[in-house]
């Protein structure tokens, strides 16, 4: 069904890294994990992002990588370095015989400029979450001009069903522009299944995801918009981009990034809503900003031109708009 060399590659590269990812997590992080402590995650990072770099360029070598994290650090530090090995380690399951070098050369791969077409990868979206054990996601997508023409999520932690099962399957989406989105197990058995978004269209019963790092949102202000819609559902507690895999699913009606008190002015990164937001819209729904206004991604690394991100089934979207400016958001 995704038979073009971009979906093929997606697919496999994110297969993969969320594999690896996973393997990190059940290696480095123990309940012995001193608080604060993100190492685990970091060579996580890393890890995926090498491993979706070197598949990149073994599957279209022409093609440029905008990644989160770059090899800057990894050769100038005793800490450093040592973070390298474990990288290298973890690499070498997927790459016998990989070397320092070359897994710093396909890091720094993700260096490319955010112009024209490129693809944008999260190598592990939601870093408390897969502190935790819990939700995270592997996120890579292809935007050309600014407009995302296709989504891949790995969610390690959601099985087919997109449901929480924790060291289950896993879960595969993709979306590709006017073709729909998809999901399979993260193994690779079973088929693709079809995904559409929720048919709620009665406000109150409105199901909201609230990130469970509070850091992450204005969790003050995510109430009085609950109360501007007048919604009773119990919000859903959920980190990283795997929200947006559940909302396309019909596993809830509405996610929000708002602004914080703190930072009014931050600008979403490209590479934390790129793949979510066309898994929602190609499931039937609707992603903008606090403003209605469809997200711009023809501006290097941010989205500079959006404030915030409201993403929903589409038959809420509206409801929140007026919301969002009873309340001043």
């Amino acid at each position: 069904m995704f038979d073009t060399p971009e979906a093929q590659f997606a697919i496999s590269a994110v297969r993969e890294a969320a594999h690896l990812t996973r393997r990190v997590q059940q290696e480095m992080v123990t309940g012995a994990l001193t608080k604060g402590d993100k190492s685990p995650v970091t060579v996580a990072d890393y890890t995926a992002q090498a491993i979706v770099a070197k598949r990149l360029g073994d599957a279209l070598p022409e093609a440029r990588l905008v990644g989160e994290e770059d090899a800057g650090d990894l050769n100038a530090t005793d800490e450093g370095r040592a973070t390298l090995a474990q990288i290298r380690h973890f690499l070498s399951a997927a790459v016998p015989g990989v070397t320092n070098d070359e897994v710093c050369q396909w890091i720094d791969r993700g260096n490319a400029a955010a112009e024209g077409t490129f693809w944008t990868l999260d190598p592990v979206d939601g870093t408390k979450g897969f502190l935790r054990g819990e939700q995270y996601a592997v996120a890579l997508a292809l935007i050309e001009n600014g407009q995302v023409k296709l989504g891949v999520l790995g969610c390690p932690e959601l099985n087919a069903t997109l449901a929480t099962d924790i060291g289950g399957t896993g879960s595969l989406l993709i979306a590709v522009r006017g073709q729909g989105t998809y999901v399979t197990s993260l193994t690779g058995e079973g088929e693709w299944r079809k995904l559409t978004v929720s048919e709620c269209e009665d406000v109150k019963d409105t199901r909201i995801f609230r990130s469970v790092e509070t850091a992450h949102t204005n969790t003050g202000q995510l109430g009085q918009l609950s109360g501007a819609m007048g919604v009773e559902a119990t919000p859903i507690p959920m980190d990283s981009q795997a929200k947006y895999a559940v909302l396309a699913a019909g596993g809830g009606e509405m996610l929000v990034r708002l602004l914080s008190h703190d930072r009014p002015d931050y600008r979403e990164k490209i590479w934390d809503q790129a793949a979510g937001s066309i898994v929602v819209e190609e499931a039937g729904g609707r992603v903008t900003d606090l403003d209605g206004k469809p997200l711009d991604f023809s501006h290097g690394t941010s989205l500079t031109e959006n404030r915030g991100v409201l993403a929903t089934n589409g038959k809420v979207h509206q409801a929140a708009i007026e919301a969002l400016r009873a309340i001043g958001a």
